[in-house]
């Protein structure tokens, strides 16, 4: 996930970028580069492939300036080359770092060469640094309204810094689909991606909205909304430190993790979603001719991923009306699949290094399998490298050993998926415009859910002495309820076990009495009054009974079953908002066993050999 920083100061802020660069690593990033234009009005570029490290050392304090900026890019459009890294830079005047997609970068292309503009890379983003230069320098332009003209060109999302030697101290910043923040100094003002890339010098921030157009020099920020009018946007403090524990107080990862889930969610939707719809090119750059020819998907994966593929699974085939198949991937590898040229084969991990994935994904290929696609965390693993298309989950460093925003956040990544399949296979696009607004709306919601922690932790104390739970679901709360057991074992050493609701009279029934709790999960939907008739079966046998269900669902408390009401969402996106009190209730119990919560025994985070 690419990261941005800029400043403009009355002192050499290549350090500040450097350090900025440094705090945006967690994110991902396969290059780097830096611009400055130093006091004598020259604008220099330095980039490198691999680390922030190597552009450090390309540099070797030989470069200074009081105005620049600096990006760590994540391949998209073109290999992660010297040539493709940012900033791109026109004609040594201009130049560009940007985050997100321009959809008409190719018709742009065409027109830019047809005015001799020179391209010497694969990226999208060159053409949003020759837009601007024409504007600027052969139309006569101040940089501010340049940019203004030039953003009014691009279709897609992007975050913007632009700076240009024809105007030194002038940094000029934009947002559209893609976060960027403003921070705030004495004499200097800087932009980012993040804000963690500017607690060293700042913790006084301004978040531009969408559309907001911003015009940075040592005195003064002046914001433009996305009508040209001048506006006030309000300036914040943040709470956190340069300095902060890495665990941010919290007692431990998991629970840091788990509250980090809706920043991850915002982090994974950002730059991929522009006018209520999803930017399909946020999958690689052949996606649409990829997607084009997907007549199936077949999904490949492991333990907590292996569960997001089954949910993908109903989604795919009730939303996008496309047949699934998901697969735990050390199966597929020995059993002799049948190929099917026009099947997309879907890898989902973590780590990107899981070796029965990464096997399974070979194997898929020896085989004949269609394209390929990896929902990943980690840029530089070899299930990237792999792959044919690429989205990063963006979910950040997860150190628990199980998994939780990196689960989350393949959720999400598939409905993206979902989506962009779905338009091929007669999904109207009424559909879409409502499964973006309940994206757009997760991250809210998920800090809803967060508030019953408290309420959570009280539940768990019931769990402290008990050796078996049942956990319950239906349709695609099935395997949430899956992952809910997989969660309460891996760190509280509690045997759990999950089943579809339909089958309990077929076996698990008999393991039910006052000793085994069952846990359940029962959003609002078609099949309620069906999971109602199945928690009725395990009251009539004496089994305590645990909800966790819409508000407007109907459950009610009475002796031996306790509810924990979720308020209403829709249905689509129930899967992922119930996991995170399933999440909860393990980390709850974990705690109260005594156990190590971050490193389970037995378990390692990456599963590397067979």
């Amino acid at each position: 996930m690419c990261g941005i920083v800029g400043a403009t100061a009355q002192r050499d802020v290549v350090p500040i970028l450097m350090e900025g660069l440094k705090r945006l690593e967690y994110r991902g990033y396969d290059s780097a580069g830096i611009a400055v234009v130093d006091d004598a009005g020259c604008l220099t570029r330095v980039r490198q492939p691999g680390k922030v490290a190597a552009l450090e050392g390309e540099i070797n304090n030989a470069l200074h300036g009081r105005l620049g900026i600096a990006h760590t890019r994540w391949a998209t459009h073109g290999e992660p080359t010297q040539s493709n890294a940012h900033p791109h830079v026109c004609r040594e005047s201009v130049a560009v770092v940007h985050n997100g997609i321009i959809e008409n970068h190719e018709e742009l292309r065409k027109a830019q060469q047809e005015k001799n503009y020179e391209f010497t890379s694969e990226t999208d983003t060159e053409v949003i640094v020759h837009q601007v230069y024409d504007y600027h320098v052969a139309a006569g332009k101040d940089l501010l309204e340049s940019v203004r003209l030039a953003v009014n060109d691009l279709r897609g999302a992007y975050a913007l810094g632009v700076i240009s030697n024809k105007e030194p101290g002038r940094l000029v910043a934009a947002r559209l689909g893609s976060p960027l923040v403003i921070g705030i100094g004495i004499g200097e003002h800087f932009i980012a991606s993040d804000v963690a890339a500017l607690l060293p010098v700042t913790q006084r921030f301004i978040f531009l909205e969408e559309g907001d157009i911003a015009d940075l020099t040592q005195e003064s920020v002046t914001i433009y909304d996305s009508t040209g009018k001048k506006v006030e946007r309000p300036v914040r403090k943040s709470e956190l430190t340069a300095d902060a524990v890495d665990r941010g107080g919290y007692r431990h990862y998991m629970l840091k993790e788990i509250f980090e889930q809706p920043q991850a969610l915002a982090e994974t939707l950002e730059g991929r979603l522009a006018n209520d719809r999803v930017l399909e090119e946020a999958f690689g750059v052949d996606a649409s001719r990829v997607l084009d020819t997907v007549e199936g998907v077949h999904i490949i994966a492991c333990g907590t991923s292996y569960h997001a593929g089954m949910v993908g699974r109903y989604w795919l085939e009730s939303i996008a009306g496309i047949p699934c198949r998901v697969e735990v991937a050390s199966e597929f590898r020995y059993r002799r699949p049948v190929a099917s040229k026009n099947t997309l084969v879907v890898t989902l991990s973590q780590s990107g290094e899981t070796a029965d994935t990464i096997a399974a994904l070979k194997e898929a290929k020896r085989l004949g399998f269609g394209h390929s696609l990896t929902i990943c965390n980690v840029p530089e693993s070899s299930l990237v490298r792999e792959s044919e298309l690429v989205l990063m989950t963006r979910a950040g460093p997860e150190i628990g050993v199980a998994s939780t925003k990196a689960f989350t956040t393949q959720l999400v990544a598939m409905m993206l998926l979902v989506i962009v399949l779905g338009r091929r296979h007669g999904m109207v696009p009424e559909t879409e415009t409502r499964l973006v607004e309940q994206l757009k709306s997760l991250p809210g919601t998920i800090e809803r859910v967060l508030e019953l922690d408290s309420l959570i932790n009280t539940l768990s104390e019931q769990f402290a002495d008990k050796h078996h739970a049942l956990f319950l679901g239906r349709g695609a709360m099935y395997p949430v309820a899956m992952e809910g057991a997989l969660k309460l074992k891996e760190i509280s050493y509690i045997h759990a076990e999950a089943y579809p609701a339909g089958e309990l009279k077929h076996g698990p029934l008999a393991l039910v009495d006052a000793e085994m709790p069952v846990i359940a999960v029962a959003p609002n939907n078609e099949l309620l009054e069906k999971l109602k008739s199945n928690l009725q079966e395990v009251r009539a046998r004496g089994g305590e009974l645990f909800v966790f269900a819409d508000r407007a669902a109907g459950v009610q408390h009475t002796p031996g079953t306790q509810v924990l009401e979720v308020a209403p969402i829709d249905d689509s996106i129930a899967p992922i908002v119930y996991t995170v009190p399933l999440q909860l209730l393990a980390y709850h119990v974990a705690v109260l066993k005594g156990t190590d919560v971050d490193k389970p025994r037995n378990l390692a985070k990456s599963v590397t050999v067979e």
